[in-house]
């Protein structure tokens, strides 16, 4: 187990948060998942899911060990490549993705062969955030015109927000945001910031134009969806995603301040999504509002470090890749915490390395494994340049070594050439010489 430790590279403390998180998760899973086993099977036994969950974890943080050992300025590349296969990807979740989940958008595609589905806009965010930061790291000494940054920045960023807007507002508009704060980071002029939001609000209003004139397209069937979790949210209007927040505040105000006690939640029988989207309802509900509050501290410290680890990054594509991948994880957890409270209305996220999932928690431990990577570069320049500063010690000391030898072997040449000691049999031989 040291030998494994050993081997992790890069920031430990964000080694450690994660792996806290984590291990944390599969309680509130193991006891959320009942409502599931009972409609899955009828049971009500949730070991299955805790095996599950388990699994996901392991390939997760499997995938953190491999990624992090990548130097990270490979993905600057990769991004370029990456990004019209993703749009690929997203056009076909469009046209032929899956339902799953009793939601009602196509968000998900299933890999042939595996069975496994695969939510294409977690690794589109993934890659355009990537984009973002290497095209700002390029351009960063040089004066480019707007002109031209509109067709090699803000189009590809574009055409990926289309992309995943019909099927899932939520994560189009925190993209967007998270795009828009990259670009703040990155030092891109505010007035043209300031244009993009402006071009980002009509783009949005002209597609809900669309959606009036063509209501029965399966592009816009969302935004009715998206009108009526508005108006709930502002009004006591009753609906099914007022039946779920009305669960999730029951299960919240029932755990009070120490909680009902793991395992213990009620409300996970009658809450729809108990052991994802509201997962953190069922938390509050067993652990009460300390446990609620540990997990927003350990988000918050989490943030905290990548803010650090940027700021030790030695490049500016490595400050920008910690920030556009660590951040989103963030700002999700607080949106699945805001959502369960009622302080947003329901928008689907999940609570990263928490909720149940697949590809939820391999993408954000794809995103963990190149934050490490980052921080582990660091590491690397600091153990060679103490490697260097032995091995140039040694060499000095070796030198000096040969140096001190030569000098005595001259010495004792000169005393045997030129002794005045009269060793000879010939007394004017010492003269001689």
């Amino acid at each position: 187990m040291k030998e494994l430790v050993n081997k992790l590279k890069g920031d430990r403390v964000i080694w450690s948060f994660v792996a806290l998180l984590a291990l944390f998760s599969f309680m509130p899973v193991f006891s959320a998942s009942s409502n599931l086993a009972y409609i899955g099977h009828g049971t009500g036994n949730t070991l299955g899911y805790l095996v599950k969950h388990l699994a996901h974890i392991c390939i997760g943080f499997l995938i953190i060990y491999w990624v992090h050992k990548v130097p990270y300025h490979y993905f600057r590349a990769i991004s370029k490549v990456a990004l019209p296969v993703v749009w690929i990807l997203l056009a076909y979740t469009l046209l032929k993705g899956t339902v799953i989940a009793g939601a009602n958008a196509s968000r998900w595609i299933q890999i042939p062969f595996i069975g496994i589905t695969f939510q294409t806009s977690t690794l589109a965010s993934m890659v355009l955030f990537i984009f973002v930061a290497r095209y700002l790291s390029k351009t960063r000494d040089e004066d480019e015109p707007f002109q031209t940054s509109l067709i090699q920045l803000w189009m590809p960023v574009f055409i990926t927000l289309m992309l995943i807007l019909p099927a899932n507002f939520s994560t189009t508009a925190l993209i967007f945001s998270m795009v828009l704060m990259l670009t703040f980071i990155g030092k891109y002029p505010l007035k043209y910031i300031g244009i993009i939001l402006g071009s980002g609000v009509v783009m949005f209003l002209f597609f809900l134009l669309l959606a009036k004139a063509f209501p029965e397209s399966r592009f816009f069937s969302r935004v009715g969806t998206w009108a009526s979790r508005i108006e709930n949210f502002t009004t006591n209007k009753p609906d099914e995603d007022d039946y779920q927040i009305e669960k999730a505040k029951i299960a919240i105000a029932s755990g009070k301040l120490g909680g009902l006690g793991p395992g213990k939640s009620v409300q996970k029988n009658f809450l729809p999504q108990s052991s994802s989207d509201f997962i953190y309802a069922i938390i509050v509900e067993e652990y009460g509002l300390i446990g609620g509050l540990t997990i927003l501290g350990l988000y918050l410290l989490l943030m905290f470090r990548f803010v650090i680890a940027s700021h030790k990054a030695n490049t500016l594509f490595g400050k920008l890749v910690v920030v556009g991948l660590g951040f989103p994880m963030i700002f999700q957890a607080m949106i699945n915490m805001a959502v369960a409270v009622e302080l947003l209305p329901v928008t689907g996220q999940t609570l990263p390395l928490i909720s149940s999932g697949g590809s939820s928690i391999w993408m954000t431990c794809f995103a963990l494994g190149i934050i490490i990577s980052v921080t582990k570069k660091d590491e690397e320049i600091e153990e060679e340049l103490k490697e260097k500063e032995k091995r140039e010690e040694a060499l000095k000391k070796l030198i000096d070594k040969q140096l001190a030898e030569e000098n005595e072997l001259v010495n004792e040449e000169e005393v045997e050439g030129y002794s005045i000691e009269d060793n000879a049999k010939n007394p004017m031989e010492a003269v001689m010489k």
